[in-house]
């Protein structure tokens, strides 16, 4: 092998240890080798700065480190062996919005931006890297967390499937004038469970059921010859067929539902069952939820409890992204909440007044994982000048026995207080407006901590109206309140991102905790604190954190593009936050949200650091509109 033969054979060696050219053909990264050079910068020295003017070099780090810097803010971004710069301004065909400088000394592999405009082109992992980086990064990750996890359900489709690849058959339907005779006929020869009643061009306006033969035909003596319309499920839940299964299985499990119909343009499309749903996932969401519909008591709702905590170790086995496996968690414990105040409201008590159950903090973004205690209130209606103290005083009682039972199914009291049984959080409509106009005049830091924690509230069981009311108050309160939105971002800017100088994280350097960081607090917190900012600046109702961050978007002229690169980085923190809490578990420990970043593949440190820069580029967004 001749000498320069020899060279081209270790760089493309070398470059296949790092993402994206170990996906790349080898005869493309061949093709680049040959068109590299070798730079050398001694520590110090700008590699590239906005002054160079359009960027015309693509840069792969060889050895060494090379810091990213911007006018007038601290160090934000640091790169080290494998990672390539400046992609943003090579495709822009711009200059370099940073100023790129060596850590240390530095060797980079550099290309002429001809050559990689040509490589775009001819490779396409490499285009798919460059112009969807963080997508892509993600989409390797959670390939090698299916591959780490999975054993014999390798061969199942995804909960990420579209329901137009399930929802095969075409449906059964008659018109609303049909005689259920003739449409009992129809479901036996067709050998179907369901049918759907449609009007006009194939538009869905109702569902019959065997369930429904039951309840509403055969046990009342129902005359076989009465239309469908009389006998149908009017106004049944319906998806677009470019929806998930994951989708499909949330809106069974909310509605009790067994079928969800396929529409597109408001013409039927096709049916969804749950038994297609377990044909492709063995994970039983709608199963679990007719579990909890049925408990009749608390022994039944703590097996039930412990099913949900066991479905969420199976959806991440089995590759269900974190966005997903977060609301299903979420929804099931919702029904499990549900269920355990329907019980103490069947005993009777103080359910005859008008309350709503209030969910806070995760529950109430809908954003749970694996290990999560209870943060919860009530809001209750008083007539004006009634004394709201006799009737917090029945309720009172009535939250004690839901907090422990909701204990007892798994979801621990919280350490502070925040629950319906504590007299500081069970208040009327007026109490509440009070609380958290106090919160929004004072902006001290109790007052910021409550509010990130109380104005994530989402109504659970009751009068939604109550909460609905306050949730008007509050939000043209705080966009009538400008310096407690300031106050807010300030407060939020104080978290950064555990980005490090010296080394690539920040972590804890002694005690218990040593080489760790926390994933909840210095990861999702930033991208939860913006976006409840962003929201209650633009007016939004949302509470979700990703439902947040949209809303905000075209408010804020935000670029589409950006606001789902900050959702994709915060829904990667939260899927190793979910793998931690699945492995502890399995080894029999106490779940938290700490890791040891060394301890995590090359890839997914990789990731984590992508997904902290997101998090600082978001919090720069912030300190830019707030002048911060």
């Amino acid at each position: 092998m001749t000498a320069p033969s020899a060279l081209i054979a270790a760089t493309v060696e070398h470059l296949g240890h790092y993402a994206p050219f170990d996906r790349m053909a080898r005869e493309h990264l061949a093709w680049m080798a040959e068109r590299l050079r070798l730079g050398y910068y001694a520590k110090g020295e700008a590699v590239l700065a906005p002054g160079h003017g359009e960027a015309q070099t693509f840069y792969v780090i060889k050895q060494g480190v090379i810091q990213g810097e911007r006018e007038g803010e601290e160090a934000w971004l640091e790169l080290h062996e494998g990672e390539c710069f400046p992609i943003g301004a090579l495709l822009s065909r711009r200059a370099a919005i940073s100023t790129f400088r060596a850590q240390t000394d530095v060797f980079c592999y550099e290309m002429d931006a001809a050559d990689f405009h040509a490589l775009l082109r001819l490779s396409q992992p490499f285009h798919d890297f460059c112009t969807l980086r963080l997508a892509d990064l993600l989409a390797q990750s959670q390939r090698q967390t299916q591959a780490r996890y999975l054993s014999a359900a390798t061969e199942q489709q995804s909960l990420e499937s579209p329901l137009a690849s399930i929802a095969r058959r075409s449906p059964v339907s008659c018109s609303p004038d049909t005689p259920l005779r003739q449409a009992l006929e129809a479901m036996r020869e067709q050998g179907v469970g369901s049918i759907v009643v449609v009007e006009g061009d194939a538009r869905p306006v109702g569902m019959f059921t065997v369930r429904d033969l039951i309840g509403r035909v055969i046990l009342p003596g129902t005359p076989l010859d009465i239309p469908m319309r009389q006998v149908m499920t009017p106004d049944p839940v319906a998806l677009p067929s470019t929806a998930h299964a994951f989708e499909a299985a949330l809106a069974m499990a909310r509605h009790g539902f067994r079928h969800v119909l396929v529409a597109d343009g408001g013409r039927l499309a096709g049916v969804v069952s749950e038994k297609d749903l377990f044909s492709l996932q063995r994970v039983g969401v709608t199963q679990i939820s007719a579990t909890i519909r049925a408990a009749g008591d608390l022994d039944g709702l703590r097996r039930a409890g412990e099913d949900i905590r066991q479905l969420g170790h199976n959806m991440l086995a089995q590759g269900v992204g974190a966005e997903q496996l977060t609301q299903i968690l979420s929804t099931l414990n919702d029904l499990l909440t549900l269920r355990v105040i329907e019980l103490e409201c069947a005993a009777g008590g103080p359910c005859r007044h008008s309350f709503c159950w209030l969910a806070f903090g995760s529950e109430g973004r809908l954003e749970q994982t694996l290990a999560t205690d209870q943060d919860n209130g009530i809001i209750f209606a008083a007539e004006e000048g009634e004394d709201p103290g006799p009737i917090r005083a029945g309720f009172l009682q009535m939250a004690e026995r839901i907090n422990r039972a909701l204990d007892a199914c798994g979801f621990p009291l919280c350490r502070g207080g925040i629950m319906a049984m504590n007299p500081k959080w069970c208040l009327s409509l007026e109490e509440w407006k009070g609380v958290f106009g106090r919160w929004i005049e004072a902006g001290d830091p109790e007052a910021l901590l409550n509010a990130s924690i109380f104005f994530d509230f989402r109504p659970l069981y009751g009068q939604a109206g109550l909460a609905e009311a306050l949730r008007d108050w509050l939000l043209a309160r705080t966009t009538a309140t400008p310096r407690f939105l300031h106050q807010m971002a300030a407060n939020a800017l104080r978290n950064r991102p555990p980005l490090g100088l010296v080394r690539d994280f920040v972590v804890a350097s002694e005690g218990e905790h040593a080489d760790t960081l926390d994933l909840k607090l210095n990861g999702a917190t930033p991208f939860v604190d913006a976006a409840r900012v962003f929201a209650l600046a633009a007016g939004s109702g949302a509470t979700g954190t990703a439902a947040r961050l949209r809303a905000a978007g075209p408010r804020l002229a935000v670029p589409e593009a950006e606001i789902e690169a900050w959702i994709a980085a915060f829904y990667f923190i939260q899927m190793l936050r979910l793998r931690r809490q699945h492995e502890e578990s399995e080894e029999g420990r106490a779940m938290d949200n700490r890791i040891n970043p060394d301890r995590l593949n090359d890839l997914d440190r990789r990731i984590l650091k992508e997904a902290f820069r997101q998090a600082r580029k978001l919090q720069a967004r912030m300190a830019m509109d707030y002048k911060l």
